[in-house]
Order: structure tokens, then sequence, then C-alpha cells
């Protein structure tokens, strides 16, 4: 099968975009729709890729790993070739990034035909993406560019396997030098992130607590190590606070230990409530203790389109690419995430 889907339930599939063709996208799908803890009511989803390559990486994988892997025989694929014919493992420039760009916007198409339900996004690399002349910070801004939107947010959820407790950390800063974060971050944005994450939060509790993370260390400690906080950013929390007052807020809190709770009850069952969601101001202040408490569960969920959209935590993995060895748990969490959080 090779064209879009044909049948009368199309809408409610899945549409998966397969990333960069040179790493490790197409060997975390085909892992993650073999894996039986898929959900059992979802449809096998429409994926956008080129299924000479897809059925190449199969035939390799049979080979070099004794993990299940999906049949691409039995996949709907809509056929976008790589230019130029499939590319080695790894081999990473301008005709993989041309590709994986070419996927991506064609997924978006389907979505936005009402063809699918939501959006899965494998990794791609933005350098790959700059020598095929297409000048992205990475998938989130065109995704944004391609719904009409200025701007949207990421968002990563994951559910622990220990405890059920889901953590819930939003960027309110994304794709930037951390020298750019002080201008780029202004009480509006911060304002707008944080409705945001609220109304996520809102999902699974009519009561969220949600905690918000300082810019400089200890938080400024009262101006003495960064003015921010005092300036604009306490003031600012304390009237979203007032405003909103079905909501438990605490912030600004030292980023140091702002998600300790968090880990606690990501990591035990001694009945330790963590927060509902936490606002970083940027991205690596929120991701670091995501990708440390949960990599392989976190799921890249991006806010503010006209359709939902998830993506696994990691990258393309070029240096491990062909050697059978990715694990399929953080694609198999954002296929999870996307239909469950799809749901009418």
């Amino acid at each position: 099968m090779t064209s879009s889907i044909e049948c009368h339930d199309a809408k409610q599939r899945l549409v998966i975009a397969l990333g960069d063709p040179a790493g490790i996208g197409m060997e975390v799908t085909l892992k993650a729709l073999a894996d039986p803890r898929r959900p059992a009511d979802m449809p096998m989803p429409l994926l956008v890729g080129c299924r000479a390559s897809l059925q190449q990486t199969a035939d390799h994988l049979r080979l070099h790993t004794p993990d299940p892997i999906a049949d691409p025989d039995v996949l709907t694929i809509e056929d976008l070739p790589v230019p130029g014919g499939p590319l080695l493992p790894g081999d990473a420039g301008a005709r993989s990034g041309e590709a994986g760009f070419r996927w991506l916007s064609r997924a978006v198409e389907l979505v936005q035909q009402q063809q699918a339900r939501a959006l899965v996004t494998a990794p791609i690399a933005k350098h790959a993406w700059h020598q095929a002349g297409h000048h992205y910070p990475g998938q989130t801004e065109r995704l944004a560019e391609l719904d009409g939107r200025k701007t949207a947010s990421m968002l990563f959820t994951a559910v622990s396997p220990a405890t059920g407790w889901r953590l819930n950390t939003l960027l309110a800063t994304t794709h930037i030098p951390l020298g750019q974060v002080p201008a780029v971050l202004t009480a509006d944005l911060v304002e707008r992130k944080l409705d945001e994450l609220a109304g996520f939060c809102l999902r699974f509790n009519p009561a969220p607590q949600l905690l918000v993370a300082g810019l400089n260390p200890h938080a400024g400690e009262q101006g003495q190590l960064g003015e921010e906080e005092q300036l604009w950013l306490k003031p600012l929390l304390e009237r979203w606070a007032s405003e909103h007052p079905c909501f438990q807020l605490k912030g600004p809190l030292p980023p140091d230990s702002c998600w300790l709770s968090a880990a606690k009850a990501w990591s035990n069952d001694s009945g330790q409530i963590g927060p509902d969601g936490i606002l970083a101001l940027y991205h690596d202040q929120g991701l670091i203790p995501v990708k440390l408490l949960a990599f392989d569960q976190a799921v890249n969920t991006t806010l503010g389109l006209s359709f939902l959209r998830t993506s696994p935590d990691h990258g393309t993995g070029f240096d491990i690419a062909g050697q059978g060895v990715a694990r399929g748990a953080s694609m198999l969490a954002a296929i999870q995430a996307a239909w469950e959080l799809s749901r009418a």
C-alpha cells in the first residue's frame, strides 16, 4: 500500500513522519509498531516516508536485532522517496534533510485534511535541514509555520512506570542560544506559557499544582544573584495566582531544587504527591531533569497548534543508526500519548 488512507475511519488514525532517513527514526518506529504494548484499540498509523528506505531498514534489522519488527508490507505508507535513493545509516546531509523536511510537511497536510487525528514525528537533524536550505531551529517552528501560528510550545509529558504519576514540564523558551534567553524571556511570554501549561494540566486534575523555576541560581537570592525574579517574575506570578484561584502556584523556585518533588513522585510509591506541571524558563533547565528521570518515557508534545503533535524526546542517533540497538520505548510512548491525548 503506497497511497493515502483509504478506509472510512481514516481520520481516526495517527500519522507518523519518519524523521531523518539516515537516523534511527525508521528503526524505532518499526519496533514501536511491533510492540505488544501498543494501544489495542489503535489502528495502524499512516507512515509518511520512503517505502524503499523503510524496507531496507526492516531487512537490515531482521539480521541485527532480536526485537520484533513491524512488516512494511502490511503498513500504509505515503511514499515520498529519498532524493537519489535510500541512504546508508548515519549518512546525514542535504539529501536526508530534504527528505525529512518533505515528510514532515506532507504529514501535517494529512492531519489538516482530517486524514489523521494527530501527528507523531520521528527525530530530525537541524544541520541536515540547514544543508538542504531549510533554516528552522527545529520541527516545532516549522509546525507553527505550517499551521499559521506565530509560535508553538514544547511540553514534555511522561507517566512513571513505577508509580503511574504524570510528569509535565513546559519550556518557556526553546531552541535559542543561552545568551539570548534574558532578552527573549519577557513577562508576557511567561504568562502565555503558564496559561498553556495550566490548560494542559487541567486535563488530569481540576485543581493543579504548578511550579515555576527561577532564571538565576537560587532564584536570584533576593536580587543578589540576578534581578529578574525580583523585578518582574515574582510580581507576575503573584498576580497570575490571584487571578486563577483554582491553581496552586509556587515560584519562582531555585532551579536546582525545583524538580525534587517530581523526582520523588516519579521514583517511589510512598504516596509522595508531585506537582501537576512545571514551567522551565529555558531549554536545558527543563530537559536535563526530564531526561534524567524519564528518558525512555518522556514525550515532546507541541501545544498551541490546531492539531496534536508528539515526538520522542531523543535525537537522530546517527552514531548508532543501523546497529539495531536503538530502543523503541520513547517512540512507543509518543504513539501512546498521541492516541490518548487526541481522544475527542
